[in-house]
């Protein structure tokens, strides 16, 4: 394997003799465009100011590697053209690992149309204080397949600081997510594993999403399991509009309009406002446009997770959303730990008004798995405690297909 020593080429001790921070980044930008299959680009330790996207397209076999996370930084804070940090097109085998990219003016690094993607040991975060202003997606591929992100850490993005979309056969484990609007989301993707991971001080920790108006219109066969998803209690700084805008401060798991999703064996503690919600994508109150989406959540299993809260089980909801709000009013600081909207169509029922098992929402074995349905179809008129038919078991899902997993 050929390789590229960048960091003989680029240390420090190069900067200072007389190669500019302009001169490194027309260096690596250049090496991203001619390296080769097989090639190594090395990134040498310190930091390095770029004022524009790093940009690789149609390339094989290909590894972007620092000195380490805390050694090898990639600062944005200037940045005066494109929008992401590095964008990854159209490519195959692709590795990302030990280094640092800081505050880019969109998303740190976005890979699309790729197979074979992976982040190791990667940072991607906004250093000041957390803004609309600041990128959407702090590791974002979307539309890949062979998605591996392990033992990297995303921080202050204004949508989701790790974030998988449009993709199958996706693990993302031993990451960590924090001060994001939303920690770790899985949205209309297939095969996934979201595995050991800490989502802590988010304002939603872990989402699954199926949205509207995507190319890849369903996702599924999502597994969310052994994860710690920690007091997530930090305000929502998301831009006006964005759907993830409407996530409450003290939002733990969120499933929205997803199918064929198994939570388990999670410790879901001090999320103020929601331990585990399932809702449809009316809860939204969004118009949909789309006629090929499937707005409702549907065979859901969630159980065997350990549920906390604070003050023995007393915190208060947020009061800066209206569901918080509403929530606050109805049960004071003894929320419900897991709530479901309760929107239906009445052939999801069968004759004693409980879900057919092609819709089912079941709950099982959760330590202080306490229940709140809304039944917002009949406008929080009719909410109650009652479990009676949701307490059932689904098959388990499939582990993701994911080679080397």
């Amino acid at each position: 394997m050929k390789l590229l020593i960048l960091s003989i080429l680029l240390s420090l001790s190069c900067l200072t003799a007389g190669l500019s921070q302009a001169d490194f980044e027309k260096r690596i930008q250049t090496e991203l465009i001619m390296v080769e299959t097989g090639d190594v680009v090395e990134l040498p330790p310190g930091t390095f100011m770029i004022s524009g996207s790093l940009l690789m397209d149609g390339k094989k076999n290909v590894t972007i590697k620092g000195a380490g996370r805390e050694k090898t930084y990639l600062s944005f804070s200037d940045q005066q053209r494109g929008a992401e940090g590095i964008k990854i097109t159209n490519s195959e085998n692709i590795t990302l690992e030990d280094f640092t990219i800081q505050d880019t003016k969109g998303d740190c690094i976005k890979v699309q149309d790729t197979k074979g993607i992976t982040f190791r040991n990667v940072r991607a975060e906004w250093t000041g204080k957390a803004s609309k202003k600041n990128g959407a997606y702090g590791l974002y591929p979307v539309q890949c397949e062979a998605v591996l992100i392990e033992g990297c850490e995303a921080i202050g993005a204004s949508d989701a600081g790790i974030y998988v979309g449009q993709s199958h056969q996706i693990v993302v484990r031993k990451s960590r997510a924090y001060r994001n609007v939303a920690g770790i989301e899985i949205e209309n993707s297939t095969m996934a594993d979201v595995y050991e991971n800490v989502a802590e001080g988010n304002t939603g920790g872990i989402l699954v999403f199926d949205l509207p108006g995507l190319i890849k219109k369903k996702g599924g066969n999502v597994r969310v399991f052994n994860n710690i998803v920690s007091a997530n209690n930090y305000k929502n700084f998301a831009p006006k509009g964005n759907t993830v805008g409407q996530v409450a401060p003290g939002t733990g798991i969120l499933i929205l309009a997803a199918s064929d999703v198994e939570i388990f064996d999670n410790q879901i503690i001090d999320n103020k406002t929601v331990g585990t919600g399932i809702l449809s994508y009316f809860f939204t109150e969004k118009p949909i446009e789309d006629e090929d989406y499937y707005p409702y959540p549907a065979r859901i299993s969630i159980h065997d997770n350990v549920y906390e809260k604070g003050d023995n089980g007393k915190m208060q909801p947020t009061w800066k959303h209206k569901v918080g709000f509403w929530l606050y009013l109805k049960f004071g600081r003894k929320v419900p730990n897991i709530l479901y909207d309760g929107i239906v169509e009445d052939d999801f029922l069968d004759t004693n008004g409980h879900l057919k098992p092609e819709y089912q929402i079941c709950l099982k074995n959760n330590t202080n798995g306490t229940f709140l349905n809304l039944n917002a179809r009949e406008d929080l008129k009719s909410f109650n405690t009652d479990v009676t038919g949701f307490e059932c078991e689904q098959p388990a899902l499939k582990p993701a297909d994911l080679v080397n997993n």
